[in-house]
């Protein structure tokens, strides 16, 4: 595979990528003339086939790529539980919550619950726990789609601004042209590049070791350095107390919060029927599952052809190890940027990382336009479907402008730490909501502002305090180590939280009803009685006259 066309290579997948993907948002704008089809992607846009399909794109991101192969390349068995949770998040989903979350008109979780509950108030505080998920896995992804561009193209550091820039503009173009049913093609393509890629790179590497995976594993356990910890579970955050409850916690946080991300759960909305949802579950868990196998065998492939070590000098996250092990698998005289196989995986990276940047911009702006707007209601109770269409075309540009502003000066600062952010936010108070919502009859809007308001402020100040701020190589802040708060990742404290808080609301939500029922009924009882009636001389009956004055005839 090797040969000095490796670039030329590169910019042609690049750009023929680039311009399928702008075709068939180009060919679903057409067809978006209403809020529906924006939104949706109208009612028929995908069946089983596309739905699922269109799923597992939104689901696959930079994270399940370079973050996962990180993993499982620095930490062995803890990786390859990420990995496992990952597919076991989206099956849950899909199986649990894909039927309950169809619904005609319901294009955001504000519309859901504003429907559900009755109660309109529900969606400004729907529309900052979404925005507070959405936004720093945006940040985090278009930051990657810069530093892609710049592998690929062999730029300096220098342009990594205008890279990120570039795929901004791009992500711009697929989610305010196409709406749903455009960024859905292109989350199909990316599922169809990143397997092609991925089963390419995994064929290699299993090839290199006689097809056997146990002496791959083997190999990665002898170059990692750690002996027998790299086959058991707890060598990410270390073998103390605190890192067995961290590694509880973060897999608690994974197969929740990845379950609960609001682009994922507005991809099930648009589902026609039960039945649809159900032959879904496979068009959307299959891929994922051969990515993350895939994704498994790099990451091993990577600590049996370059080390443990090597991978964490190069990033502490591990979040190289995907394109280093390109380079290993395919040597050339000009570097790893002048193969093909470079050129392949970091152009399927590429498409997914834009791909999802697509989604989740679409999904952020609907949550400001939808729910962070008081006045959101649907067309046809009295705003047109240009208008609606336009103001959110206005959103997604905002939304596009400020992340890639705030990606061009935050870089790769905290990246793990943002995705850990995300996914417990959406864990513990998108979770909550959505169960109690689905399957607790009587939850209350005050249930669902408890949820939020009360676990935000919670998730911050631990999170703030814990060694994903400050105290650990991944840190926002390395150089600094003011953590009290021993565990990463706050999982096992907030999302119960969040549970209790939604019980808590709903018990008080309760008690005002009966307050307010047994004030009523008292209000309907007369203060003073009124006087017994009598006959007048004609033998008519009159009733007494009253505090209230005489009656009238």
């Amino acid at each position: 595979m090797s040969g000095g066309d490796g670039q030329s290579l590169a910019v042609v997948v690049f750009l023929g990528f680039v311009a399928v993907s702008l075709l068939l948002c180009g060919l679903a704008a057409a067809d978006v003339d209403d809020a529906e089809h924006f939104y949706a992607g109208g009612s028929a846009a995908f069946g089983p086939v596309g739905g699922g399909l269109a799923i597992a794109g939104d689901y696959i991101s930079a994270a399940t790529l370079l973050s996962t192969t990180g993993a499982v390349a620095l930490d062995g068995a803890d990786g390859m539980l990420f990995a496992g949770a990952t597919v076991l998040s989206l099956y849950l989903v899909m199986r649990i919550a894909g039927e309950p979350l169809r619904g005609a008109g319901v294009f955001t979780l504000g519309d859901l619950l504003a429907q559900r509950l009755g109660d309109p108030s529900v969606r400004r505080a729907l529309g900052i726990a979404s925005l507070v998920v959405l936004t720093p896995l945006l940040l985090v992804q278009l930051t990657t789609t810069g530093r892609i561009m710049v592998a690929m193209f062999d730029l300096g550091e220098g342009a990594l601004i205008g890279c990120t820039i570039t795929g901004g503009a791009l992500m711009i173009c697929y989610a305010a042209f196409g709406g749903m049913r455009g960024v859905g093609y292109v989350q199909i393509l990316k599922v169809g590049v990143a397997l092609v890629a991925l089963l390419i790179l995994a064929g290699i590497i299993l090839a290199r070791y006689g097809w056997s995976p146990l002496a791959l594993f083997d190999a990665a356990r002898h170059r990692s350095g750690a002996g027998g910890g790299y086959a058991r579970p707890g060598l990410h955050f270390g073998p103390s107390l605190a890192g067995r409850l961290d590694l509880i916690g973060f897999q608690a946080t994974l197969v929740v919060g990845a379950a609960c991300l609001p682009h994922l759960t507005m991809r099930l909305h648009p589902l026609r029927d039960a039945r649809t949802a159900r032959r879904a579950v496979g068009w959307a868990v299959g891929p994922v599952a051969l990515v993350c196998a895939g994704v498994v065998v790099a990451g091993l492939g990577a600590c049996a052809l370059i080390g443990r070590d090597a991978i964490r000098a190069a990033d502490p996250g591990g979040a190289t190890a995907l394109l280093m092990v390109t380079g290993a698998l395919d040597p050339v005289a000009g570097g790893a940027r002048h193969s093909m196989l470079f050129s392949i995986v970091a152009c399927a990276v590429f498409a997914t990382t834009l791909a999802a940047v697509a989604g989740i911009t679409l999904a952020a702006a609907s949550s400001i336009v939808r729910d962070l707007r008081a006045r959101a209601v649907p067309c046809a109770a009295g705003r047109s479907a240009a208008g609606e269409i336009r103001r959110a075309r206005v959103g997604i540009v905002l939304v596009g402008v400020v992340t890639v502003a705030a990606a061009a000066v935050l870089a790769d600062r905290g990246r793990l730490t943002m995705i850990s952010l995300s996914f417990t936010v959406a864990a513990s108070v998108l979770a909550p909501i959505l169960l109690y919502t689905l399957f607790l009859p009587g939850h209350s809007a005050t249930g669902v502002r408890c949820t939020v308001y009360g676990t935000l402020p919670l998730i911050v100040v631990l999170m703030g305090g814990s060694p994903a701020v400050t105290g650990s190589p991944v840190a926002v802040f390395p150089g600094h180590d003011l953590h009290w708060f021993p565990l990463q990742t706050p999982g096992l404290i907030t999302i119960p939280a969040g549970f209790l808080l939604g019980l808590v609301g709903r018990t008080r939500a309760g008690a005002t009803r009966r307050h307010a029922g047994q004030g009523s009924a008292k209000r309907t009882v007369p203060a003073v009685p009124l006087r017994p009636r009598r006959r007048d001389p004609v033998g008519r009956t009159q009733a007494g006259s009253s505090e209230n004055g005489p009656e009238r005839h």
